[in-house]
């Protein structure tokens, strides 16, 4: 059955909704299976380690550029029709935000994508997080917080309207971003050997990538067999957390690519968690973890709106179609996750 039949059988933002269950189910399973996490890696490798984490992370990163370059010449897809290539960039909101978010997701031990994950294990401190995210995204979108993400997000926009291509601002061949994406695998496979990470973990780990690759194409293809407006999007969290929420609480809601993900991700992670027993209830430690988590998942609501996507939408997405402020905002959220680790974790441990 191809799309257009589809669309016919169950109508155009269904059919977005599905494949965005779809692409979530891949993820949820991948990632739950792999134990990926920006947070951890970006933590091992503050402390001067390249381990399991950071090999994980690569792969991952490099996998999904790989996949989205390869369909991208196959012309399975076009990255200039994609949303967060199609309006302004914000460069400041690149920078301040992936700080903010790299100082959260340290604060509340996982990135947005990550305590999804673990919340549908059964992770009670995750799923508080995950709640005080969405409420902080929505409000950052649409209520109180917005009149400052825009005036941080205006501070330094990229011209002409649209954001940046790294490929066209440099004048790189077509098939760079796909060279790019092959020498990272490179380096990934190098680091997972030197780790001993095993052919599981590998797979999985490339299928987070993978599902990257599947949410831009399933929603381009949407997109150009649609009558009314179709994002191209794929994995984030920020924006459809707070669609997702809101979906829940207003009459009549649109269905639409984010509002499946979300769930997706959800159901993947707790069948992939159900099939090998690791299911169960985890809570908070004490006060003092309550109120990291929470200032963590503020910083990270407000960070991620602000730079226009969270450690997998700039880190893995937007990174993968080479938009210029999603490297900006992944340097960013490192740079913040290592300083945190560095100022928070490690000097309260010596002196502790």
């Amino acid at each position: 059955m191809d799309i257009v039949s589809l669309i016919d059988w169950l109508g155009e933002r269904p059919l977005a909704a599905l494949f965005g269950l779809l692409t979530g189910g891949v993820f949820g399973v991948a990632a739950q299976r792999s134990a990926f996490c920006l947070r951890a890696a970006s933590v091992e490798f503050a402390r001067g380690r390249l381990g399991p984490k950071v090999s994980v992370w690569f792969l991952t990163f490099s996998t999904a550029l790989v996949w989205v370059q390869a369909a991208r010449l196959a012309g399975l897809f076009r990255p200039e029709e994609a949303r967060m290539m199609a309006v302004t960039g914000s460069l400041s909101g690149a920078v301040i935000g992936g700080l903010m978010f790299g100082v959260g997701m340290v604060l509340a031990r996982g990135c947005s994508g990550r305590l999804l994950v673990l919340a549908a294990t059964g992770n009670l401190r995750a799923l508080i997080a995950g709640l005080i995210f969405a409420v902080v995204a929505q409000m950052s979108l649409r209520g109180w917080l917005s009149p400052l993400r825009d005036w941080l997000a205006q501070l330094w926009v990229t011209p002409d309207g649209r954001n940046l291509d790294i490929a066209a601002m440099l004048h790189l061949p077509a098939y760079s971003g796909l060279a790019v994406g092959l020498a990272t695998v490179v380096l990934a496979l190098v680091l997972s050997l030197r780790n001993r990470i095993g052919p599981r973990t590998l797979i999985f780990a490339s299928g987070v990538g993978f599902s990257v690759a599947v949410g831009w194409v399933l929603t381009y293809m949407l997109a150009q067999m649609s009558f009314e407006p179709m994002s191209v999007t794929s994995v984030t969290f920020t924006g459809p957390s707070a669609s997702t929420l809101m979906f829940f609480l207003v009459p009549a809601p649109e269905l639409d690519f984010d509002i499946g993900l979300v769930p997706g991700v959800f159901i993947g992670a707790f069948l992939s968690a159900a099939a090998v027993r690791e299911l169960r209830f985890q809570g908070f430690e004490g006060e003092s973890q309550l109120r990291r988590s929470m200032t963590g998942a503020v910083l990270m609501g407000f960070g991620g709106m602000l730079a226009g996507g969270c450690s997998i939408g700039n880190g893995v997405s937007g990174s993968s179609i080479l938009v210029a402020t999603a490297w900006l905002a992944l340097f960013c959220i490192w740079v913040g996750a290592m300083l945190t680790d560095w100022l928070v974790d490690q000097r309260g441990a010596v002196a502790g």
